[in-house]
């Protein structure tokens, strides 16, 4: 099994796009590159996504508009099988268009399932640098950060695939802050886009920001929304940067919420629900 991506792409399972109906059928199979910290038997909620994002971005794509909002919700564990990525523009429109993937898998008693779903705003764009402005903080460069990995308890999988570099130590008070990127690409055989290189991190902000130690509680993501003002300007080696805080309710029940980072500064936002159990 290859361990240069996170998927496989499998061409002779795919279908092209039919005009009735806009669908577009593509299938890809995960490597061992995208096991869950979680379980052995189920994928990182990042390499799903990124997989979502990447089918939402490429398709129908226009020099006019671009993805501004992602949603991506995980409808149970996504399996280390086959995964057939169904696309298509659920509500088209010349200024503003809905694109909508999904990632379905068979179970092991035969049946095929929706394991998680994307759906992407792709607004249209108009040329207007004089009103371009943020109030986000700035995220010192990752030079200046410290080289370490997050967790000793997080190892193997999806997680041994990242590099790290610590700008605010995870569980400090307020926001923790950190610059990754991964090592592999998110296809085999493609050059990832800057949105694939930033949603193959951007789920981890929950461990980011959270506040509890990862040996005694699992806090699993069941959804994530990023909304993105600017267009991400990564290159091949540079780093995606994410600053979060978990907040978690007394019934268990808990959200994250973050900023996400390209090397030239703020790009976006990130939100995601989080349920908290003790392991």
């Amino acid at each position: 099994m290859s361990d240069a991506a996170y998927y496989l792409p499998v061409p002779e399972a795919a279908s092209p796009t039919t005009a009735a109906d806009d669908l577009e059928i593509a299938v890809f199979r995960p490597t061992a590159r995208t096991v869950s910290t979680w379980g052995p038997h189920l994928q990182h909620g990042a390499p799903p996504s990124a997989l979502l994002a990447r089918a939402i971005e490429r398709h129908r794509p226009r020099p006019d508009t671009r993805l501004t909002r992602l949603t991506v919700d995980l409808l149970g564990p996504v399996p280390l099988t086959d995964l057939e990525v169904r696309t298509r523009i659920e509500r088209p429109g010349r200024r503003i268009e809905l694109v909508v993937a999904e990632l379905w898998a068979t179970a092991p008693d035969g049946t095929d399932r929706a394991v998680a779903r994307g759906t992407g705003w792709r607004l249209e764009t108009v040329d207007l640098p004089e009103i371009s402005c943020t109030s986000e903080p700035p995220l010192p460069p990752p030079a200046e950060a410290t080289p370490a990995d997050p967790d000793p308890s997080w190892k193997g999988g999806y997680i041994d695939t990242l590099d790290w570099r610590i700008v605010v130590p995870f569980g400090a008070p307020g926001l923790s802050s950190a610059w990754m990127r991964s090592e592999i690409a998110l296809v085999e055989g493609e050059t990832p886009s800057g949105l694939d290189r930033l949603m193959s991190v951007a789920d981890v902000a929950n461990g980011v920001g959270s506040k509890l130690d990862p040996r005694r509680w699992t806090f699993l993501n069941t959804e994530l929304t990023v909304h993105l003002f600017r267009v991400p300007q990564f290159r091949e080696q540079d780093w995606v940067g994410i600053a979060a805080e978990m907040s978690v309710g007394p019934d268990g029940v808990g959200m994250t919420a973050g900023l996400l980072y390209d090397e030239t500064g703020t790009l976006g936002r990130i939100t995601q629900n989080v349920q908290v159990r003790p392991r």
